[in-house]
């Protein structure tokens, strides 16, 4: 079986800076895993450049085996869910924001019925009221999950999360911790959550821009 992600070799270097280093590592369909390390290590950057945002000073970056360039990234980020510290919803209520990608032709066919909008927001510990709000006015933790929500409902098999945990109280994070035990999921993320390291298979620890350890879930234990 092919990795579903693979970093070959991978260096990144932006107005003199580097930002990663000779960076190697692969990610099969179903894994977790996590990007470790302080501060200005290079894992937000192993996201931006797995999205496309970064150009490649070296090697190479595949998704299902076909090279990341110009040609394929489109192909490539409509395969993905991206939910950051704080998403941009994109529209003014919060009903408008979750279904805002169905507007478009290549997702119309896929637009959810209201019972299976509820149903998500159920398993996310939010509340269908919810979808009556503005989205400026509902908190940090909601907008994850909303996000969230969407690429659920949009059939997303691949996410990249950055500290998604971070505005989440513990019955929230439990919550999310069981939507991404699915097996059908494949998760790189970045955080320094304790709680959401152990449950991930994967840590690959960096620090300035090098992967410099890489452990599996038996290998470790909470930092």
């Amino acid at each position: 079986m092919a990795p579903i992600i693979q970093f070959d070799r991978v260096s990144v270097r932006i107005h003199e800076k580097t930002l990663l280093s000779d960076i190697s590592f692969d990610l099969f369909a179903g894994e977790k895993a996590v990007l470790y390390g302080k501060s200005g290590s290079g894992k937000s950057s192993v996201l931006r450049t797995l999205l496309g945002l970064n150009p490649l000073t070296q090697g190479r970056v595949y998704f299902q085996e076909t090279p990341l360039d110009p040609a394929s990234i489109q192909a490539v980020r409509s395969r993905i869910a991206y939910i950051g510290q704080e998403p941009i919803l994109g529209a003014e209520s919060v009903r408008e924001a979750l279904l805002l990608p169905f507007q478009f032709k290549s997702h119309r066919d896929l637009k959810p019925t209201e019972d299976r909008i509820v149903e998500i927001l159920q398993r996310l510990q939010l509340s269908a009221d919810i979808l009556r709000q503005d989205s400026s006015r509902i908190s940090g933790g909601e907008k994850q999950r909303i996000a969230l929500a969407r690429g659920l409902l949009l059939g997303k098999s691949l996410y990249l999360l950055d500290e998604i945990t971070s505005a989440l109280d513990a019955e929230s994070k439990r919550a999310v911790f069981e939507v991404f035990s699915d097996a059908r999921l494949t998760v790189l993320s970045v955080t320094h959550d304790p709680d959401w390291i152990e449950r991930c298979d994967l840590v690959f620890e960096l620090e300035e821009g090098r992967l410099i350890k890489r452990r599996e879930r038996a290998e470790y234990r909470s930092f």
